[in-house]
């Protein structure tokens, strides 16, 4: 079976509207999804640190940022999903990253991940806050007390630490990162049709 490895961080508009186009392309070609959470910031530390003062000049130039929001909200549309811009904006999601190991030891990380994406996207709530974590858990069915536990547990913070080595280590430099069938790496939204692609076609096909 063909095999897609989705690493994500729900902190990123554009991986929530991955999220949601990878699955209906992973039915279409009979792929497997594993979805590899990270912490993006960890990712940007490592390899992308201009990052940061290139999304603030950016976001200062009244005509780039402009043209930014409005293809946010194209592509929002195209997807079918309602996007914001929260005030506070980026958000620590170490906690709610975590959170995905616990969700996924339960079956439900697809839903959970839904969740939070929704609530920070969508709804423009913290997604850092205990508060909110509890009700999408609460949502779930999950226990609360246990889900806090383990977000704060060691084996839960190495995974997350590992999948974020692991991504800088393959070549990655932000999220949604996809690698198809072992080291065919794709970033970013838009790529999907390629992915899609490259999921149809044998490698020897294209050359």
């Amino acid at each position: 079976m063909a095999r897609i490895e989705f690493f994500f961080d729900c902190s990123s508009p554009w991986t929530y509207m991955a999220f949601h186009g990878i699955q209906p392309v992973a039915e279409r070609t009979d792929a497997e999804i594993l979805w590899r959470p990270i912490l993006v910031g960890g990712v940007f530390n490592a390899v992308n640190k201009g990052l940061y003062s290139a999304r603030e000049a950016f976001l200062n130039d009244e005509r780039r940022a402009g043209h930014y929001f409005k293809d946010l909200q194209d592509w929002a549309r195209y997807c079918g999903l309602t996007i914001g811009w929260p005030s506070f904006h980026p958000v620590n999601a170490v906690k709610s990253m975590r959170g995905c190991f616990v969700a996924e030891e339960q079956g439900l990380l697809v839903p959970y991940a839904r969740k939070v994406f929704e609530a920070y996207w969508g709804e423009a709530l913290d997604i850092s806050s205990d508060e909110v974590l509890r009700d999408i858990v609460l949502d779930l069915g999950m226990d609360t007390t246990a889900f806090f536990e383990q977000i704060t547990s060691q084996p839960c913070k190495d995974k997350l630490r590992a999948n974020t080595d692991e991504l800088i280590e393959r070549g990655g430099y932000g999220s949604p990162t996809m690698f198809v069938n072992g080291d065919d790496m794709y970033f970013g939204n838009d790529r999907l049709p390629l992915v899609e692609l490259a999921l149809s076609k044998p490698a020897q096909q294209l050359e």
